[in-house]
């Protein structure tokens, strides 16, 4: 199963990231012997800070068994900043269409051999079908990844071969790295899904992601202000009504489809949480 944490819905799911942070310090830090920074057992870096997307899968108890981060080439990325040396002086892409994949692994000790639903080959296929599901329902055209040489032979023998690579192979901890281009293409998902085996929809449902989220805390009693005050019910009505006027500006100032389904998809996550209520934001996005 697939779930994707990103900006709007971090906060909910430190938990899952923790278990995430570890299984890039045992995968990068220790089998692969990359130079990262392992503080607590978590491997994190500077790019984390910037709000990537998360795509990370997980088994039937919850548990963490493979992840991959998106993170947009118009600003820093690793490809740019870190790896540079692997583009042997070609300038690093810089597109709002293409996404750089980075810190792709799988839990090789948890699953199993073969090509079971708990296998390292059926968790591979699942994060990259839905890596690239996600990429492609977020209007990205391609990614840039960088590998090393076993991974650039897994995407090939599950029939998700990059169609190009960028510079040259340099050294990189115990094994060598590459970067390399991959189209999100529906015939290269079906291509993938047909390997795997992969039938359905890979991402959680509604119940399962909330069942992954943190557990939250009991609430609280209203905070006594002042002579038994508590917070008036239109602090409440306030905050609401702003967020209700934020979305229509969002749609009054759209000049494209793309940044019209954008509101509409802000709009719907904040009526489902129920930061927003019926009203004319709701018939716009109706």
């Amino acid at each position: 199963m697939i779930i994707v944490v990103d900006g709007m819905n971090r906060d909910r799911y430190r938990g899952l990231l923790d278990q995430m942070f570890e299984l890039r310090a045992r995968v990068f830090g220790g089998r692969l012997g990359w130079e990262v920074e392992v503080v607590d057992g978590k491997e994190v870096d500077q790019f984390d800070a910037l709000n990537p997307a998360y795509v990370i899968g997980v088994n039937e108890e919850g548990r963490v068994v493979s992840c991959v981060r998106a993170l947009q080439t118009t600003g820093p990325h690793m490809l740019s900043d870190v790896f540079s040396s692997i583009l042997d002086g070609q300038p690093p892409l810089r597109s709002p269409t293409i996404w750089e994949s980075t810190r792709f692994c799988v839990d090789t000790e948890l699953l199993g051999r073969g090509k079971c639903r708990n296998s390292v080959s059926y968790a591979t296929c699942e994060l990259m079908a839905g890596s690239l599901e996600y990429a492609q329902n977020s209007g990205i055209s391609d990614i840039v990844t960088v590998i090393d040489p076993v991974m650039n032979r897994v995407l090939k023998r599950s029939d998700c071969a990059p169609y190009d690579y960028l510079g040259k192979t340099v050294p990189m901890g115990k094994v060598p790295a590459m970067a390399a281009l991959l189209d999100c293409s529906d015939e290269r998902i079906e291509k993938i899904r047909a390997f795997a085996g992969i039938e359905g929809d890979v991402f959680v449902d509604e119940e399962t992601a909330a069942s992954l989220a943190d557990k939250m805390p009991a609430p609280k009693a209203p905070e006594v202000l002042f002579d038994g005050m508590v917070p008036a019910a239109s602090e409440i009505r306030v905050t609401q009504s702003m967020l209700e006027e934020y979305c229509l500006d969002q749609f009054h100032a759209a000049s494209d489809m793309g940044e019209l389904e954008a509101a509409k998809k802000l709009t719907g996550i904040l009526r489902k949480a129920g930061m927003i209520r019926d009203s004319e934001v709701d018939l716009i996005a109706g």
